[in-house]
């Protein structure tokens, strides 16, 4: 297929339209670590480490290394007395431990929706409860999250999972990575709670107000598109569950890092394409992905209406505070 879209009669149909789904791209957790990593390089200077990528978006990191950031996995790496910022997705006690002993200055740019389930973690654990963890094995949330105790907490990825669990007490409590699908974590939480009728939920569920809406606009959007394109990274949860989510309600979908990455034969034949980002890809890269979808005869552009979020995190103090402005 050509790159363009001319009208020649041998030519596919061109996208006649693009639907962009609201809420899409960076939420309030992400813009608060990129701000966080941002202000450390202006009042401190380059470099700046951070542990591991600040958001799972590679365009996003990139762009804090061409300013100064440096993007470590092992404490060891960072110098003496240097400035350390631990990413969004939030890090375990022996990091902390560890970091404190070799003397950083720290920022913390964990979520605070992610503290909000170490925060819960810690007082439950105090009051003689085990936990349940319902999340991806290996992902850096979920490891900072069962690195808050040193035992009593089961990773659980799927409803099979379930039954290989084996509490020593009778109390227990379960908690959520907070980037999954909606819909699966439900089906699991159902197979825990008919295994452990007496499990502790949160007050508020886990998964963030962020993840929920996105998911949501894809609900709306999927069943009124041809093929759905999501922008984010390969290692972004959230984005990941996106493309998922789509295939599920019947809709061919794609996830791209960039504009490079589209391939015109996926609209042969689907000239409806339904737009989204990841909580962790920047605007900029949506805006590409259109102008691209432009070139492959993309006549209209379209929002749909959803939710609108307004949610803002105060920054660390130390490096300013933009609450007054929101």
């Amino acid at each position: 297929m050509s790159g363009s879209g001319n009208s020649s009669e041998l030519a596919p149909a061109p996208i006649a339209e693009v639907l962009l789904a609201e809420p899409r791209g960076f939420c309030a957790g992400v813009d608060r670590a990129i701000e966080i990593v941002e202000r450390a390089l202006k009042r401190f200077g380059a470099p700046i480490y951070v542990r591991h990528e600040i958001v799972h978006n590679t365009y996003v990191v990139n762009d804090l290394k061409a300013k100064g950031a440096i993007f470590i996995e092992d404490l060891a790496e960072v110098p003496p007395g240097a400035t350390l910022v631990f990413s969004a997705h939030g890090v375990s006690k022996a990091v902390r431990s560890e970091a404190a002993q070799r003397g950083f200055q720290v920022f913390d740019a964990t979520c605070p929706l992610v503290t909000k389930v170490h925060v819960e973690v810690a007082k439950l654990a105090r009051e003689g409860y085990e936990f349940v963890m319902i999340g991806h094995k290996g992902h850096p949330e979920v490891e900072g999250t069962m690195g808050q105790l040193a035992e009593g907490i089961y990773l659980v990825e799927s409803a099979a999972d379930v039954a290989r669990v084996q509490p020593r007490g009778d109390k227990l409590a379960v908690v959520t990575q907070t980037t999954l699908s909606v819909d699966d974590a439900a089906e699991i939480l159902a197979a825990v709670k008919a295994r452990f009728p007496q499990v502790r939920e949160p007050k508020k569920q886990d998964i963030c107000y962020a993840t929920q809406n996105r998911q949501d606009a894809v609900k709306v959007m999927a069943p009124a598109v041809d093929v759905v394109v999501v922008v984010g990274s390969p290692t972004s949860s959230n984005s990941n569950r996106l493309r998922e989510l789509a295939e599920r309600l019947g809709t061919p979908a794609y996830m791209v890092d960039c504009a490079a990455d589209l391939d015109g034969a996926w609209f042969q034949g689907r000239p409806r394409v339904g737009l989204t980002a990841g909580a962790s890809a920047p605007d900029i890269l949506v805006q590409q992905v259109i102008a691209r979808l432009r070139e492959l005869g993309a006549a209209s552009v379209r929002h749909l209406h959803g939710v609108a979020e307004n949610v803002h995190f105060p920054l660390p103090r130390g490096l300013g505070d933009r609450s007054m402005g929101g």
